[in-house]
């Protein structure tokens, strides 16, 4: 009689440990699945305020005349994978889970440099050289 009662009890158990588990995975499947989504949208998000930041200041020197400097702090987000300046654009490219993103903003002048990919934080320098910028950390 009593071996019969302890066998429903690990049954119980058994079977609230399961009911436990099929709730959790997915909530975590759901959970992880999202927060690299938010990940994502954070790092574009960054990136695309770091090229405005450049892009104004690069404006900003070009109009001043060739003498003109800017240096500007920025922090640089990790995934970058390339960037590139010139043909009136600045385009970082990001990866991301399903693989490579663009993230690009024009300026109405010609803006060419070098800039690394490292993450944290950069001191760009912007200057303009005549009838072009160039931006450099």
């Amino acid at each position: 009689m009593f071996g019969s009662s302890k066998a429903q009890v690990a049954m119980e158990y058994l079977i609230i440990i399961g009911f436990v588990a099929v709730i959790t995975i997915p909530l975590v499947i759901i959970f992880q699945t999202h927060s690299q989504e938010t990940k994502a949208e954070i790092t574009s998000t960054q990136i695309y305020h770091v090229s405005k930041k450049i892009a104004d200041g690069a404006e900003t020197v070009f109009y001043l005349g060739e003498p003109s400097r800017l240096t500007i702090k920025s922090y640089f987000p990790e995934d970058i994978a390339s960037i590139q300046l010139g043909n009136n654009e600045i385009v970082f490219r990001v990866r991301t889970r399903n693989g490579i993103d663009d993230v690009v903003v024009y300026t109405p002048i010609n803006i060419t440099g070098n800039l690394s990919t490292h993450q944290g934080v950069h001191y760009l320098n912007i200057e303009c050289r005549g009838d072009y910028v160039w931006v450099s950390d």
